[in-house]
């Protein structure tokens, strides 16, 4: 009994820091959010238009650079601390689930960029492109920018696996620890992640239904963590 209390007890820092991670997601959904609705935003397409409004706006493109890439920082923690709450309800979902989400947001901060025409080359390009007199290379980094947005915009293999874990966790949070209603909203916000990210491209606003789903289940699985680490006895 007492390696078993002890064993709950070390986790419990890691649910903490978990839903603080949540937390800080939130935070950094909700600033780059205010600064669409509030700032001009870059074209999507047009290399020579897209590093014109990054040498304009560099403040504002930067936020919004730093904010979108950086989620996954805060999300991977997320994803490690949601797994191991679920290893005694279905270690096979939760460890599938921990390993796609953590596996996903690696993915995510290695391509560096996100829709719309985020991409910190750009950044480094439109540098040059304003400090350079001569067409010729400013040409080049127009089309260089060009590569840059295509890959921006693309259908991102990092969106789909981050909505492939919130799934997988969910369908186990469905079995205990947490509110069988948190699963459902899991199952729902995985299931359209998954579809909406690989039809991005496609269906326009419509992705914003998506957009408020992710954070809603961010903050839910926040609360939720802070809840289960101020629990005596672990469920």
């Amino acid at each position: 009994m007492r390696s078993e209390a002890t064993t709950i007890e070390s986790w419990k820092p890691l649910y903490v820091t978990g839903s603080v991670l949540a937390l800080l997601y939130v935070i950094m959904i909700a600033v780059p959010l205010a600064v669409i609705f509030l700032t001009p935003q870059p074209p999507a397409q047009g290399g020579a238009a897209v590093l014109t409004y990054i040498a304009a706006h560099k403040a504002i493109y930067l936020i919004e650079l730093i904010c979108f890439v950086g989620l996954s920082v805060p999300a991977t923690g997320v994803f490690l601390a949601a797994s191991v709450s679920l290893r005694n309800v279905s270690r096979s979902l939760a460890v599938l689930g921990g390993l796609t989400g953590v596996v996903s947001e690696i993915v995510a901060l290695a391509l560096g960029s996100s829709p719309q025409s985020l991409s910190a080359g750009l950044v480094y390009l439109s540098d040059q492109y304003a400090a350079s007199a001569l067409e010729s290379q400013r040409a080049a980094f127009s089309a260089a920018a060009e590569a840059f947005l295509a890959s921006a915009n693309a259908v991102s293999s990092a969106g789909i696996l981050t909505a492939l874990a919130i799934l997988l966790l969910s369908m186990a949070m469905l079995r205990g620890v947490y509110n069988r209603w948190i699963g459902v909203l899991g199952i729902v916000t995985g299931a359209v992640g998954v579809v909406f990210e690989a039809l991005r491209p496609r269906i326009g606003v419509l992705y914003g239904v998506y957009g408020i789903l992710l954070p809603v289940w961010f903050a839910v699985i926040g609360v939720s963590l802070l809840r289960i680490g101020s629990d005596k006895v672990e469920r």
